[in-house]
């Protein structure tokens, strides 16, 4: 991992920021301000480390031409990639490996020369840190459980029937053990009150309605499953978590437990494939159909969202109040300005926005 080449990163560095190299100076401009956005958001949202690090690495970018070049040449939507998010979790990774000992310090101590830690991390492991960056972020945020556990409870009041739980984009698929976790929303307490996971977001608007929820059963689907049974997947969950957020990392922690108790399935596919399949199946009559997804929409390109309206549109017209069926959206609105969680119910095809959630589940605002 800490191998260097001068010679041939000197090269990448003199043909990335002159005017007339390969790569255009705006793209670089563009991965340094990406960096500096999510610096900016990790601090509103409780991360001042996180903040700090990713500002050095904007500063610091030009010590890793080969994580520049990979950057400055992204193809596609950079902020549905969400780029920043990528580089975090290569570092923090990183850091916690231990390959790198100035980085691995200033992340146990949470302080100290961040500018130079940060270089020194990209002058020992741009190569590594390049080939990072291409994979996708895999956040399994159980702490988003708790709006969906309040979505799910408004539906299950209404339907009063066992539900069937499909989730796309599932990651490890944590939140789909949501019915093996302890919940506080608002004051409504909801979910397992024995549970090691507790869910209790600061809550704004009324409390929920409390419904138990009885699940039918639950199965999701990835690109890109990590199995909680294997360490490497663990620590690779463990790396998107922000370094300074010890509640965060505990409860991720805690739900990896209950996930060996409880196996959640997942399987390992495109998820409009998945969903068009799934939802092919019979449903069973006394059971409710739900749909539901978290922070996914950004990653599926155009072609993917489509068939997955048009397969819950398709499912949505056979409902019946005998085979009811929902879709519960946790997702960016179309500005990306902030989070909704939308609720749509049939065989009446009612759609309703209940909650702002924040990206990570920490904040909810609840409208019912």
């Amino acid at each position: 991992m800490r191998k260097t080449f001068p010679l041939f990163q000197s090269k990448i560095t003199a043909a990335l920021f002159e005017a007339d190299g390969p790569i255009e100076r705006d793209g670089l401009a563009a991965a340094r301000a990406d960096l500096m956005r999510q610096a900016q958001a990790a601090c509103a949202l409780g991360s001042p480390f996180v903040r700090d690090v990713l500002a050095a690495a904007a500063r610091q970018l030009p010590r890793a031409p080969l994580l520049a070049l990979r950057l400055a040449s992204w193809p596609g939507d950079r902020a549905a990639a969400a780029l920043a998010l990528r580089v975090n979790g290569a570092l923090h990774a990183l850091a916690r490996s231990g390959e790198v000992p100035s980085l691995a310090a200033l992340y146990a101590a949470r302080s100290g020369d961040v500018d130079r830690a940060v270089a020194d991390a990209f002058a020992a492991a741009d190569a590594a840190l390049a080939h990072a960056v291409q994979h996708p972020t895999q956040t399994n945020e159980v702490a988003r459980s708790g709006a969906i556990m309040a979505g799910l409870m408004t539906a299950a009041a209404r339907f009063d029937q066992p539900v069937e739980l499909l989730e796309l984009g599932a990651s490890a698929g944590l939140n789909l053990n949501l019915a093996h976790y302890a919940y506080c929303l608002g004051g409504t307490c909801a979910g397992d009150p024995a549970s090691t996971v507790c869910i209790a977001p600061r809550w704004t608007g009324p409390a929920p309605r409390r419904h138990a929820l009885r699940i039918a059963g639950a199965a999701g689907v990835d690109l890109a499953p990590l199995d909680i049974a294997d360490p490497e997947a663990c620590e690779r969950l463990v790396s998107y978590v922000w370094a300074d957020r010890d509640d965060r990392m505990a409860q991720l922690l805690a739900a990896i437990r209950v996930a060996r108790l409880h196996r959640p399935q997942v399987d390992r596919g495109d998820a409009a494939d998945w969903l068009e399949h799934r939802l092919a199946r019979p449903q069973q009559a006394g059971v409710t159909r739900a749909v539901l997804h978290s922070m996914l929409r950004q990653y599926c390109n155009a072609a993917t969202r489509a068939r997955i309206a048009a397969a819950l549109a398709h499912a949505g017209a056979r409902a019946d109040a005998a085979r009811p069926m929902l879709h519960l959206a946790y997702e960016w609105d179309e500005g990306r300005r902030q989070v909704e969680l939308v609720l749509t119910t049939w065989p009446d095809g009612e759609t309703r926005l209940i909650a702002h959630p924040d990206p990570y589940g920490d904040r909810v605002h609840w409208l019912g």
